[in-house]
């Protein structure tokens, strides 16, 4: 019993690693510019399929481990505490919800659901909590700060909401492929 609950928990780490090892690359390798100096950031992607098939913990270790990761790479800390806060909120916020609309059988509903959370977390996360931690940091004016995140927030929104159908596709494969660890402490039997 100790010796499995030990395999599992092993395993739970080198899972989370290889999630924000492929955060980072995926945010440094795949740039796909939209605005100004912002790039659709494919590192959600690989929240969004942590978050859907580990769990609140994993995906949001992912999230918010590979945002400060990819920012100390590429900007030192200029930025990285707005986008790090920002992916903590999304990570629980987003999971919460993906436990609940679960729970629906018809997915074009699950997905619009999810995407339309994804677009609201998105909003709060990076027009509210990346802007007034830039206000505190930076004291700059939040209609300033909130200005410049618009189009963090819409880039962000959009890779989430795009990404749905590739977790909610990949979470069969997950769960075979790593059967002790989907889901199993968030008390979900599916």
């Amino acid at each position: 019993m100790v010796k499995e609950k030990a395999k599992t928990n092993l395993m739970f780490v080198t899972v989370t690693g290889v999630g924000t090892a492929l955060y980072v690359v995926a945010c440094l390798c795949l740039q796909v510019p939209v605005f100004e100096n912002y790039y659709l950031c494919l590192g959600y992607v690989v929240m969004a399929v942590y978050l859907y098939s580990f769990g609140v913990v994993s995906g949001t270790i992912v999230g918010t481990l590979g945002c400060f990761l990819y920012c100390l790479l590429i900007s030192g800390l200029r930025g990285m505490p707005g986008w790090v806060l920002g992916n903590l909120f999304i990570g629980i916020a987003l999971r919460l919800t993906f436990k609940i609309v679960r729970k629906i059988k018809n997915k074009p509903l699950q997905y619009i659901i999810n995407a339309v959370a994804a677009v609201l977390y998105s909003a709060i996360a990076m027009l509210v909590i990346k802007s007034y931690t830039e206000v505190l940091l930076y004291s700059q004016p939040f209609w300033l700060r909130a200005g410049k995140n618009f189009y963090a927030f819409a880039a962000d929104a959009f890779i989430l909401a795009i990404s749905l159908p590739i977790c909610m596709n990949l979470d069969g494969l997950i769960k075979k492929m790593f059967p002790g660890l989907n889901r199993k402490s968030e008390g979900i039997k599916k």
